[in-house]
């Protein structure tokens, strides 16, 4: 398993490497970070807008497993240049001190795997919390919500479960993933101030969702792009 993430990492340096040009002539093209509800289908919607979107793909099982590897984590910091690794180190600084939090060894690893990712932009993060490490003004905040029956539903369908079981799925995953916002961060995962935009999928079905996602992705990149030949005017 650590063998086969080492290549997909190595994989997406060398993908990092070859669109270095292209980004410095587009410009700051953001992270779009999905935090969901177990069930509500946030990781199809994150997985579709990445692939429309031409955007790299990072699930929360993918960047655990790097946060727990210094030797992996490293690898992803070594794709950074002073100036780049001074503005992650900088994101992380203004993280700890404005939520006051006291990080282990793996929330170290994690804040710095996901500013890494963030500072290429160019991605879609699904969980681990990315939308409280990553600045807003470089970030969509997305959170996908659904009601309780519809997410119960989906889950017996997709692992071919009872109802009940799919509830205590559904129930103890969410509990976990409010547990970890709360550890790591101190933060509420449903606190819908810590989103740009929220869907509710039992309202909204996937297409839908996925065309408000990337409408909102492409305004945030015109707002980013807007903004960055502004600053260059005034630098020169």
């Amino acid at each position: 398993m650590r063998s086969s993430i080492e290549q997909l990492i190595n994989r997406q340096i060398k993908r990092w490497e070859l669109t270095k040009k292209e980004k410095e002539k587009e410009g700051y093209i953001p992270v779009i970070t999905i935090s969901r509800e177990p069930g509500s289908g946030g990781s199809i919607i994150g997985k579709e807008v990445a692939e429309l979107e031409g955007l790299d793909f990072f699930h929360k099982d993918i960047i655990t497993q790097i946060a727990e590897s210094a030797k992996i984590s490293n690898m992803l910091l070594e794709t950074l240049d002073e100036k780049g690794l001074s503005l992650v180190e900088e994101w992380i600084s203004t993280l700890v001190n404005k939520q006051h939090l006291w990080p282990d060894k793996f929330l170290q690893h994690l804040m710095k795997v996901i500013g890494t990712i963030g500072k290429h932009g160019k991605a879609v993060i699904v969980g681990r919390g990315a939308n409280f490490i990553l600045p807003p003004e470089r970030t969509l905040r997305v959170r996908i919500i659904s009601p309780l029956e519809v997410r119960v539903r989906n889950v017996s369908r997709q692992f071919n479960v009872s109802l009940e079981e799919a509830k205590k799925r559904v129930i103890r995953t969410e509990s976990d993933r409010r547990a970890f916002a709360r550890k790591y961060f101190h933060a509420d995962i449903s606190d819908p101030l810590n989103y740009d935009l929220i869907i509710n999928t039992g309202t909204m079905d996937i297409n839908g969702s996925v065309r408000i996602v990337r409408e909102a992705f492409l305004y945030k990149k015109e707002k980013i792009y807007k903004k960055e030949k502004i600053s260059q005017g005034l630098q020169e």
